[in-house]
């Protein structure tokens, strides 16, 4: 076992454009089958962060690597050809086209048959397998969100990187869409995950980041930010 992180952006600098630095010196790294999750204050960062390590902005110190190799200056799409998925909070799936139809689009690279990813999907998704030839705008926010993930895992990836995944949807949801996302790291893809939800994200999390004003504040366990009376006050509500 390597002592150096699956996916690590590391002491990352950079912001959008020719703007101002958003993230100062912000590490936040994963292993294989491992679940990390950022949290924080609206405007920490998290979602910059998360954007930073799929190459959606500029960094401008510090590096990010996957599995050893630097792929700071790559692109989304070779960053996706070498086994990165995300998926973005909102406008995350084609709502006119059926669900199956979303699922095949995510496997747009790929020449080998989908067939049995897609089943795979459906076993970890069963209601998608029921309303596979529904438009999938017309899919409750839940059902949307499990459209989005089924449609990254398609591209069969080695980290999944989520934005947001429960934002909106109801507790009972949001329990059963952690449940998923659970199901999906012990199959051995790395979960990279920013979530408001903090108290509830960090009870699945192997690691916890706690981002504020771009910056790393706090880095554990999540099952040790959860008992940190510190973390507890300041940004999970006592």
């Amino acid at each position: 076992m390597s002592d150096k992180p699956f996916l690590i952006g590391d002491a990352m600098s950079g912001g959008y454009g020719k703007g101002p630095d958003i993230l100062h010196d912000c590490t936040v790294a994963v292993d294989p089958g491992q679940i990390a999750v950022i949290v924080g204050p609206n405007g920490a960062g998290k979602s910059t962060a998360m954007k930073a390590i799929f190459g959606m902005l500029d960094v401008r110190k510090g590096a990010v690597r996957l599995d050893g190799e630097d792929i700071t200056r790559l692109s989304p799409q070779d960053r996706v050809a070498k086994g990165m998925a995300f998926v973005p909070q909102n406008q995350n799936i084609f709502t006119s086209m059926t669900v199956e139809e979303n699922l095949e689009m995510g496997a747009f690279l790929r020449r080998d048959d989908i067939s049995e990813t897609m089943e795979q999907v459906y076993e970890l998704f069963p209601i998608l397998r029921d309303k596979r030839r529904q438009a999938a705008g017309e899919l409750s926010g839940g059902q949307r969100q499990q459209v989005a993930v089924g449609r990254a895992l398609m591209t069969q990836p080695k980290v999944l990187m989520l934005d947001e995944p429960t934002a909106g949807v109801s507790p009972i949801v949001m329990d059963e869409l952690f449940d998923r996302i659970i199901e999906v790291a012990r199959t051995g893809i790395s979960i990279l995950m920013v979530e408001q939800n903090a108290r509830q994200a960090l009870a699945i999390a192997d690691k916890g980041y706690v981002l504020v004003q771009g910056r790393n504040r706090y880095t554990d366990t999540g099952e040790a930010l959860l008992a940190d009376p510190d973390v507890r006050k300041s940004f999970l509500g006592g």
